[in-house]
């Protein structure tokens, strides 16, 4: 049991220009030189590992270095679908985790404000691109995650007891981005995805690894289907979480934990789902750890949603306490509160300090992704002397 808040993050860290470019290439399917691209990610994943041991992160991972985006993720990893591109105004329109906001702040997305998907600094396609499942789903990804185990453990050799962790996309983000044209009913098709990738989430955890579920899609889907009432929602949900829970039988609960958000794009989102709608939904999965949003100003309130609900045995909860949304370093004391708030609903030692979501590329810098994690770690420490005092 730990004596003290342990601390992680939710994935994505800094990499490197040069990387950056070559990874988002590649996943564009044009050629690059795979020799650099290796190189780079040796390089950059042993920095992300030193660099999260220098700061005092206690689970630590790869940075994600390897990963474009979620859409790219489909094509990399999965065989049984086409590719079609539309130019704006044409073809279907694409599922949006902005659907809500939009009708009330249209101005504010006009000329590709508000971000493509998860928003960032990355700006809207020109063009729309779809995947269509149009056969039996396969899953075609081992080569490429075993390369990330190897990129991993070699980061890792001579670094000890840091709980290493490696995330994984779930069935709701790969439904996301393709579109059933095969199966007979939506929900065979949750269940092939899950048959698929049941595979990755058994790799990761044989390798050694906590497995970490990245499901956006679990709270933000809220925002793709404004026609939904919330009750109608929940169903929604429970399907796609009985779906993930078929994905991860017979793989221990204890080492997986799930990473929920509300699609992180830089953006209004009044119309977020609220956390009580959905919070007895996110510890039905089947996962030993639940982390969330907690830091950023439309869900940072949500700590009282434990006043009343209260965990299942054997379970912590992971909330974000250091914001993606602002280059503002939080002060470590505004940390250690938001800890405080929590460790006394759930207990220290059912608690561990994140992020709300994968820094990545939403700071400014690299440096200032390191300067939240390094807010993050003090706050912890100010946070376990209080609630153990």
């Amino acid at each position: 049991m730990a004596d003290r808040i342990l601390t992680t993050h939710a994935g994505a860290l800094p990499r490197s220009p040069e990387l950056t470019g070559m990874i988002r290439t590649q996943a564009m399917g044009q050629k690059v030189d795979d020799t650099r691209v290796e190189e780079l990610l040796v390089a950059g994943v042993a920095e992300a590992v030193r660099m999260q041991v220098e700061y005092g992160i206690d689970s630590i991972n790869d940075g994600e270095l390897s990963k474009s985006n979620f859409m790219h993720y489909v094509a990399s990893r999965i065989s049984g679908w086409k590719f079609r591109q539309y130019a704006p105004g044409e073809g279907p329109e694409p599922l949006s985790i902005t659907a809500r906001d939009r009708t009330k702040f249209p101005d504010y997305f006009l000329d590709g404000r508000g971000g493509f998907a998860s928003g960032g600094k990355d700006g809207v396609p020109a063009k729309i691109r779809r995947y269509e499942c149009i056969e039996p789903l396969r899953y075609i990804g081992a080569q490429s995650m075993q390369r990330d185990i190897a990129n991993f453990r070699a980061g890792l050799k001579g670094v000890d007891g840091h709980a290493p962790f490696l995330p994984a996309v779930t069935l709701g983000v790969i439904e996301h981005w393709l579109y059933n044209e095969h199966y007979k009913t939506q929900e065979e098709f949750l269940y092939a995805i899950g048959d698929v990738m049941h595979e990755e989430y058994k790799a990761i955890i044989d390798a050694g690894f906590i497995l970490q579920l990245d499901d956006p899609d679990l709270a933000d889907g809220w925002q793709m289907y404004p026609h939904m009432s919330v009750d109608d929602y929940r169903r929604y949900a429970i399907v796609r979480i009985d779906a993930l829970n078929h994905a991860l039988r017979g793989l221990p609960r204890e080492r997986i934990r799930l990473h929920v958000c509300w699609g992180s794009y830089h953006g209004p989102h009044e119309f977020d789902i609220p956390l009580k709608d959905i919070v007895d939904l996110l510890f039905r999965v089947n996962a030993g750890a639940v982390s969330i949003e907690a830091a950023n100003p439309r869900h940072e309130h949500e700590w009282q949603v434990f006043e009343d609900f209260k965990l299942p045995k054997d379970t912590k909860l992971i909330p974000g306490v250091v914001g993606h949304c602002t280059d503002f370093i939080e002060h470590p004391e505004l940390v250690a509160q938001r800890l405080e708030r929590y460790g006394k609903l759930v207990g220290l030692e059912n608690l561990m300090a994140s992020t709300d979501c994968g820094l990545g590329n939403r700071t400014g810098t690299p440096s200032i992704a390191w300067a939240k994690l390094e807010a993050l770690v003090e706050g912890a420490k100010i946070a376990t002397k209080r609630l153990r005092g």
